[in-house]
């Protein structure tokens, strides 16, 4: 099939992936269209919001759609890396037998990732980057495509432990979730509360979302949006003479390269869902707050002055 027919496919079967998860996802089109933007591009998402907003249901639905296997981990203060990444015991014939832990899966839901320290933060690093797991010095591949979609509870409360750095910029999307509107959430609760369950359908599998991945992966860009993105992310560091005002004033620290790798990606993936043979600046500016939101650290004077980072990075276009 030629890379022209496959981006038509892949168009129509995104189109109707949207319709199967408004089967059970009421509102939330942006979140759900970063998510799949994410997945489409090979990254992974961090989804913010307070509790009740429906993000595991999120997970889990759109891991049905797209026929991928799908595991929770549940993080909490005393969970240690072997209870994510599985663990060595002794069989019956007194052999070494390496029993998976459930990091084992294409989409991985972590819920409440800052619940739980360092050191298992640590241990879901790896298998965000290399896409492989080391136990007791051996080194574990793990099935592709793989995606962790991680939650975090933005409320500050004891007992969290915020991500560093490092790990965040790991993350390709931050994804905030906003109350539903009364519209949506008087339909939230009569699909709910009436004993209706919605099935969903697998319209993917695994190996057609790895040839899309890839198809992404191939489209040509223009160098100007190369340049634009690149760009609009050293604008956000402020020691870079490129920086404005704005965030020489109010950032503490910048996107690095990997944001800029990140921006075009996702322009890539938003142009190929919309039908276009090649993303523009438009499509580098859908993705650029999903994608420098954790990236940027603003400093006291922004938050004294109510300043927030959505506000910092539009001032960027």
């Amino acid at each position: 099939m030629s890379d022209v027919a496959a981006v038509k496919q892949l168009v129509s079967k995104y189109n109707a992936l949207r319709q199967e998860i408004k089967k059970v996802i009421v509102g939330q089109d942006e979140v759900v269209e970063q998510v799949l933007l994410s997945i489409f591009s090979g990254g992974h998402a961090l989804l913010i919001g307070v509790p009740g907003l429906a993000k595991t249901l999120l997970v889990n639905t759109v891991a049905e759609a797209l026929g991928l296997n799908f595991k929770r981990i549940q993080f909490t203060p005393d969970l240690m890396p072997s209870d994510i990444l599985g663990s060595e015991i002794l069989d019956k014939d007194r052999e070494f037998k390496f029993i998976k832990g459930p990091i084992f899966a294409n989409i991985i839901l972590a819920d409440e990732i800052n619940r739980t320290p360092p050191k298992t933060q640590a241990a879901l690093l790896e298998a965000m980057q290399e896409r492989a797991v080391t136990v007791a010095g051996h080194h574990y591949k793990l099935d592709l495509p793989y995606f962790v979609l991680a939650t975090q509870n933005p409320i500050e409360q004891e007992g969290t432990y915020p991500l560093p750095e490092a790990q965040l910029d790991r993350f390709m999307f931050a994804i905030n979730l906003e109350y539903p509107s009364f519209a949506e959430e008087v339909e939230v609760v009569k699909q709910t509360t009436a004993g209706v369950n919605q099935t969903v359908n697998a319209l993917f599998t695994a190996q057609e979302i790895i040839d899309f991945q890839q198809l992404i992966r191939r489209i040509p860009v223009a160098d100007n949006v190369i340049e634009y993105a690149v760009g609009l992310v050293g604008k956000t560091r402020p020691n870079s003479p490129s920086a404005p005002e704005i965030v020489k004033n109010y950032v503490d620290w910048g996107a690095g390269p990997r944001a800029s790798q990140n921006l075009i990606l996702a322009a890539k993936s938003n142009a190929a869902l919309n039908g276009k043979y090649s993303p523009d600046i438009e499509d580098v500016q859908k993705a650029a707050i999903g994608i420098l939101r954790h990236r940027l650290i603003k400093n006291y004077k922004a938050e004294a002055e109510g300043l927030s980072i959505e506000e910092i990075i539009r001032s960027l276009f």
